[in-house]
């Protein structure tokens, strides 16, 4: 009996239809981009100082330089660690008092000693910014005291991943994938819209929470349905090429920031391409697989009449009428206890979920402490989108030749070892530092793409987008705890996030190598598959069997 796999080699693998269908999917995945790390442009932190009255008067009477004004009325300005005290207090004194001097102003409230002496109070006249540009930093103030409020703002995205992982998860695979994607793509875009118009910043977290409810759901959706109406052959291609779609979003992403630095303006400019993709109800097929899966025989052989067509192929007339039939004789519902009912199932859903956490801590941990050196934001960003297209490249390269488990698992080793040699590196050589820390970058990018494709091939059709959505919302819990590993441990030791993340890396390689590998294996249609998958030799290819309809003569 053929699979339908097999029925794929028949009508077209990744012929015009596939191409067709990835191609508008990547869309999705570069559209994605704004939402998962647009807190660099949206929220990003200029240099700022306190507003002190009388100052800027001050300074035009006296006819200094902006150094020299920043030198003589800013506390502790160019002093190195000084940052809180230079940016968040001001000198307690009044600077429209007359006979200040234009050569050392502070001295006229001082009885004698230096200038530490002057009390220090807080920006209670708001902040000066260097920038040309606004951001929700700028706009709502989001520094010194209430600086909490921007790792709110990403929080709060994080908290829809997290809560939609699940949701969404369910709704693709109980409503189908299409069905999904229309759904949260319109939602993503709604939002977007009203959060432009927002005044006040709860009504921007809510905003931006729902944002993240659909659209980690919308593009994991996305992922999933690319992946299965392709061919075994190309599958693993597809699924790292939707990927470096997101990489090719974060540059398009950068160049939009650079040339739109007000970030309400920004938001609106990448959320209006949303709506061009509810064009998909057009031009995008459901999945043949799901269709299967949920008994729906007739609306599935449709499909792959279309597919057959648009391919500019034949069917074959043994499989012209066929009849879909499950071996339960009956639909498969998804439920959560299945991920963890049997023992391989629930082996693979606990070191998935590790390794989604993984990914997430440090792909993101690795970006914020490379941004605590400053630098310029957009080429920094470049650099770190520029470092994901080799990774992809190697996955290609080593995907097919080796298997999926042994390169994962040394994406992880490299990621976590790297970030241990760069935390022993000396600060004076800040070179082989960077370096290091771009390798590390690379192993965990490398890491990030594969958890996200080996996850697929590891759970049945029924549940396969519930299993993704769940085991990736450990993703979500590692996007929340990373801001914290950084900058409350930076305080301690600066390269002591480096030491977690080199931990947490080595663990995560060496999970890897318990599961089973999925090279060349046809994606699992039933639990009794995903238990197969463990032994070695063939895999067990048929539990949807497609029995040809025939005639007497």
């Amino acid at each position: 009996m053929p699979t339908f796999d097999e029925i794929l080699e028949n009508v077209g693998e990744f012929d015009r239809f596939q191409k067709q269908t990835f191609f508008v999917l990547c869309l999705l995945s570069a559209a994605f981009t704004p939402v998962y790390v647009g807190v660099v442009f949206l929220g990003f932190i200029p240099e700022h100082r306190c507003f002190s009255p009388g100052v800027a008067e001050l300074s035009h009477s006296c006819g200094w330089s902006l150094e020299e004004e920043l030198r003589y009325t800013v506390p502790e300005w160019g002093q190195r660690g000084a940052s809180f005290a230079s940016r968040c207090r001001r000198y307690d004194v009044d600077w429209n008092a007359t006979g200040l001097s234009c050569t050392d102003p502070i001295a006229a409230f001082l009885g004698h000693g230096n200038s530490s002496t002057v009390p220090l109070t807080s920006c209670r006249d708001g902040w000066v910014y260097e920038s040309l540009g606004t951001s929700l930093v700028t706009e709502f103030n989001l520094v010194c005291e209430d600086s909490w409020k921007l790792d709110l703002f990403q929080s709060s995205v994080n908290a829809g991943f997290f809560v939609g992982s699940v949701n969404i998860g369910y709704i693709a695979d109980r409503f189908g994938r299409k069905f999904c994607l229309l759904a949260t793509i319109l939602a993503n875009a709604i939002c977007g819209i009203l959060l432009f118009f927002v005044p006040t910043y709860l009504w921007i977290l809510i905003f931006r929470f729902l944002q993240g409810l659909v659209s980690k759901g919308c593009w994991t959706a996305g992922y999933i349905l690319v992946t299965e109406v392709v061919g075994p052959r190309y599958r693993r291609t597809v699924g790292i090429l939707y990927q470096v779609a997101f990489s090719v979003g974060l540059l398009v992403f950068d160049a939009v920031a650079y040339g739109i630095p007000h970030w309400r303006w920004l938001h609106l400019t990448v959320t209006l391409p949303s709506f061009f993709l509810m064009l998909y109800y057009w031009c995008l097929p459901e999945s043949p697989r799901w269709l299967i899966s949920q008994g729906k025989n007739d609306k599935a052989m449709k499909i792959v009449s279309d597919i057959a067509k648009k391919n500019q192929k034949k069917m074959p007339s043994h499989l012209e009428d066929i009849k879909f039939e499950e071996e339960d004789g009956g639909k498969q519902t998804p439920s959560l206890v299945d991920l963890f009912r049997t023992p391989q199932m629930r082996k693979n859903t606990f070191i998935l979920m590790y390794n989604w956490f993984t990914s997430a801590i440090l792909y993101q941990g690795l970006i914020m402490h490379m941004g605590l050196a400053g630098g310029n934001m957009y080429l920094d960003f470049l650099y770190s989108a520029l470092v994901e297209f080799p990774a992809a490249i190697i996955i290609i390269i080593t995907i097919d030749r080796i298997g999926r488990r042994y390169p994962w698992a040394a994406a992880n080793l490299v990621a976590g070892f790297a970030c241990l040699v760069t935390a022993l590196i000396p600060e004076d050589i800040h070179w082989l530092k960077v370096i290091a820390a771009c390798i590390g970058r690379m192993g965990i990018t490398m890491a990030f793409e594969m958890v996200c494709f080996v996850n697929t091939e590891l759970y049945p059709t029924y549940i396969r987008n519930l299993g993704v959505m769940v085991c990736s919302a450990l993703c979500d819990i590692g996007g929340v705890v990373a801001p914290f590993v950084v900058y409350r441990l930076v305080e301690v030791w600066q390269e002591l996030p480096l030491i977690v993340f080199s931990v947490v890396g080595v663990i995560a390689g060496g999970l890897v190598l318990f599961l089973p590998e999925t090279k060349g294996r046809v994606l699992p249609e039933t639990v009794e598959d995903v238990e197969n998958l463990h032994r070695q030799g063939a895999p067990k290819e048929k539990q949807i069997y497609l029995h040809v309809q025939t005639s007497e003569v």
